[in-house]
């Protein structure tokens, strides 16, 4: 994120003396630039100027010679004849490896105490046979450049040096803290000093000096540096460069190095000097916010072109690294289209990179897509400073500005010559006015505004307004994210104060409560809760099958992500058991021997693919794409799903332990069903991930809306559960569709007495006790108040391939009390209908 050297900024706007690093952020963060990091002083202690006043050479047994200097520090001197080793002159004794300098030199001294970058602490210490009272410092040392073979000599330097003994740390810009801004995607104009400036004017009425208008750029001449583009595929309609300048200077002394403080700042802002062109280009971008580049132009071969790529080509960036080139990277190409020489935008090539023999110069001020550029930083992974400025936007009117200011540098600081020739393809277009109404101000924002004061925030921003019966608005060029009159809204509301927009609680508007459905899975849910099982909420991605599905089972059917969160779950899960599975798998590896849990949620049943249009960005997708798109989007019905492990209580002195079997998980679907008021059918059936003689078919109104039962001991295995794992998972939503319509009617009570019937029948092994139970009931008819089995028996007695079922039958008449002929009528209906109809037979 940018750093905010205030010396820097203080060129731009008037930031009043003394400002502080966290005066300047609370600034900022009033117009929304919020503080990243406030860096300290690289440099702290007594960093001070001093004098050579003698300078002895002394070659030592490792054969390295050093200097023995008696340096003036001005007050920090020791008198003369003290100190560790006495002179006659008021100085301090210093060690110095450096032969860059001699007596009378003025140089910079860290005296004991000092701090260096990296913590590096400086201390008096006895070496080569002398103490050295501080340490004469270089350009490394101080985190001023990578320069370590000499000391800085500050005459060399600056032509006025402060008296020995000064504090150095403002001569060398060492001395203030500095801070770092987080710059948004929509304000990449504040990726310059230009910008930061005029948002703490915004924020101070501070008074702001554009620098781009104090510059004057020439016309384009006919001998220009000729641009073609040449973009016969743009991305999402948008030609990938619509301005290109091209600026020469020639003559310019590649020996030359860059003035001081254009170091000093480059080096503030986080950047490493380089060369004189190198850094003027970075220190114009980082000033005004224009990108821009430097071509030797003797290895040129012109026009330039500006394409897209080929397929299959590649090319090899300024770090060295060959790229495989993708068609709809944008290049800066040469020789006719021939010779790729840069990603646009992005990073260049070595082929016309600037060297230490380079003294003629082609300059590159462009503006280029913000789409284009930003897919091709990310698709080859080179975060470069051009590229974050040009993927949020910049003003496309500063390229000849920008340009222009680096030649008036090179010819400055290089002794180049500026060439008359000059090129500017310009096919930009002005921004579109945005209809405005200013009562949405109010609405939106809660502030109530004249229209004065509005109109003066949007002025002020740099926007052109024309008021009428709605008002047509003009954003700035450099601001690219004003599309809306909600953007405007939040720009007056960023302006004049967040904290100005009154505390207001709305009023709650009427509503209608839960609706239907949301109130029965709540039902569920609590119906659960209070018989035991613990809710869980899971991610619904899923990986590799782990219920032991067949091939042809339709579950294996599921939406893949184009960009999942982890590569081993890329799928979305259409049965809940996938993930409430691994849930239970989580809970026992971590000790658990209990394990009682259930989930409500969606999944995501595909429907057959479909093409998906891509509407157009900045408008509404019209009818026909909303309804294409709604026909490819999958079924999400709601399930609930249970998994049960372990003990169902803890066993006590007085009873056995009881662990969770197959039939509490069948009892856990009837329970849902029973809160809705829908009464399951429950079938024996086939279904994985269940064992295939512990598995039943849930049915609601003549459709499957679900299974329960235990699990198979190879997906028990496969997973780490232990053996006898049971599970349940129903349709919520098919279920709630069989609930019938119509007002839920209570039955009557009846206060006549029941009469009770036991059965005991011996059916085949193919008969289930739910089918058994049915039998009974249907034969009750309408006095069958309750049918229970209470007992199941297989040994003597009972023939091979069959087993004894004992039923309980309650009966209960609404009008009268049953007598002996009624009772016996209900018993030999419902032994003659279990005989006809399931072939059971009344054990004797």
């Amino acid at each position: 994120m940018p750093y905010v050297p205030i010396e820097w900024l203080r060129e731009h706007v008037d930031v009043p003396a003394g400002t502080s690093a966290e005066e300047l952020a609370a600034a900022l963060v009033a117009v929304g630039l919020e503080e990243e990091e406030i860096h300290p002083p690289s440099v702290s202690g007594p960093l001070v100027v001093g004098k050579v006043l003698t300078c002895d050479k002394e070659t030592h047994k490792n054969g390295k010679t050093v200097n023995y200097c008696r340096v003036d520090v001005g007050e920090h001197n020791d008198a003369p004849g003290t100190g560790k080793e006495p002179s006659e002159l008021a100085s301090r004794d210093i060690i110095c490896g450096a032969h860059n300098f001699g007596v009378g030199d003025y140089v910079v001294v860290s005296l004991p105490g000092t701090t260096l970058p990296g913590g590096f602490e400086i201390g008096a210490r006895k070496t080569y046979g002398h103490w050295s009272d501080g340490m004469i410092c270089s350009d490394k040392e101080l985190g001023l450049g990578e320069d370590h073979d000499g000391i800085i000599v500050l005459n060399e330097r600056f032509d006025d040096i402060p008296a020995p003994g000064t504090s150095a740390l403002e001569l060398l810009g060492l001395g203030g803290e500095l801070l770092e801004i987080n710059v948004t995607p929509d304000r990449g104009y504040c990726f310059s000093m230009r910008g930061v400036a005029r948002e703490y004017a915004h924020s101070t009425g501070a008074a702001f000096t554009d620098p781009a208008l104090q510059i004057t750029a020439p016309e384009t001449t006919a001998e220009g540096y000729e641009v073609r583009v040449q973009d016969d595929a743009p991305i999402h309609g948008a030609v990938g460069c619509d301005r290109f300048v091209t600026r020469i200077v020639r003559g310019v002394d590649p020996t030359k190095p860059s003035p001081k403080w254009m170091q000093d700042r480059l080096i503030a802002a986080g950047m490493r000097p380089i060369s004189l062109a190198v850094d003027i280009t970075n220190y114009v971008m980082l000033d005004l916010g224009q990108p821009l580049h430097a071509y030797d132009l003797d290895k040129m071969n012109g026009p330039i072109v500006v394409r897209r790529a080929k397929a299959g080509e590649s090319f090899e960036t300024l770090d060295d690294i060959t790229r495989k080139l993708n068609p709809e990277d944008l290049l800066i190409t040469d020789s006719e289209g021939q010779r790729v020489l840069g990603l646009a935008g992005v990073m260049g090539g070595a082929d016309t990179e600037v060297s230490e023999t380079t003294t003629d110069l082609l300059i590159e001020a462009a503006h280029f897509d913000q789409v284009s550029v930003a897919r091709t930083a990310r698709r080859h992974k080179i975060p470069s400073e051009a590229a974050k400025r040009f993927e949020r936007g910049v003003d496309p009117t500063l390229p000849p500005v920008a340009a222009q200011r680096v030649v008036d540098l090179l010819v400055e600081f290089g002794g180049g010559t500026a060439d008359s020739a000059v090129f500017d393809l310009n096919n930009t277009t002005a921004p579109k006015p945005i209809s405005f109404d200013p009562a949405q101000v109010a609405g939106l924002a809660g502030l109530e505004l004249n229209d004065d004061r509005i109109a003066q925030v949007l002025e002020d921003i740099g926007c052109t307004v024309e008021r009428g019966e709605h008002w047509q608005v003009t954003p700035a060029t450099w601001r690219p994210d004003l599309t809306g009159g909600a953007d405007l809204v939040e720009e007056v509301a960023r302006i004049v104060g967040y904290d100005e927009i009154p505390s207001i609680v709305p009023t709650a508007p009427v509503g209608s409560g839960l609706s239907g459905k949301q109130s029965a899975r709540r039902a569920i849910a609590r119906a659960l809760a209070e018989h035991g099982l613990v809710e869980v909420l899971t991610f619904p991605f899923t990986g590799a099958d782990r219920l032991g599905l067949t091939e042809d089972d339709l579950r294996n059917n599921r939406l893949k992500l184009a960009n999942p969160l982890a590569d081993d779950a890329p799928y979305l899960r259409n049965t809940l058991l996938s993930t409430l599975l691994e849930a239970a798998v989580r809970n026992v590896s971590r000790g658990l021997e209990r394990v009682a849990i259930m989930e409500l949620g969606a999944v995501v049943i595909p429907k057959d693919k479909g093409e998906t249009p891509l509407p157009a960005v900045g408008e509404r997708p019209s009818d026909a794409d909303l309804n294409a798109i709604a026909a490819v989007v999958p079924h999400q019905p709601w399930h609930v799903a249970g998994v049960l492990s372990g003990p169902v209580s803890e066993g006590a002195a007085l009873g056995a332990e009881r662990s969770y079997d197959w039939a509490d998980s069948i009892e856990f679907a009837t329970i849902i069903g029973s809160t809705v008021g829908v009464e399951l059918e429950i079938v024996k059936a086939t279904y994985q991930p269940y064992h295939p003689g512990r598995c039943a078919e849930l049915r609601a109104g003549g459709e499957v809306i679900g299974h329960a039962g235990e699990l198979h001991p190879e997906v028990c295995s496969e997973l780490g559960l232990p053996a006898r794992t049971c599970a349940f998972e129903l349709d919520v939503d098919a279920l709630l569709a069989a609930v019938p319509e119509g007002a839920h009617q209570v039955a009557h009570v009846s206060t006549y007495p029941p009469a009770k019937e036991d059965f005991a029948f011996v059916v085949k092994d193919s008969v289930t006790a739910v089918e058994v139970e049915q039998v009974v009931r249907q034969a009750a008819k309408e006095l069958a108040e309750q049918v229970r089995t209470f007992d199941i028996y297989r040994g003597a007695g009972i023939p091979e391939g069959h087993y004894s079922i004992a039923v309980a039958l309650r009966i209960r008449a609404q009008d009268r009390t049953l007598s002996a002929e009624d009772i016996n009528a209900v018993r030999n209906r419902v032994i003659k209908s279990a005989k006809a109809r399931i072939g059971a037979e009344l054990r004797a």
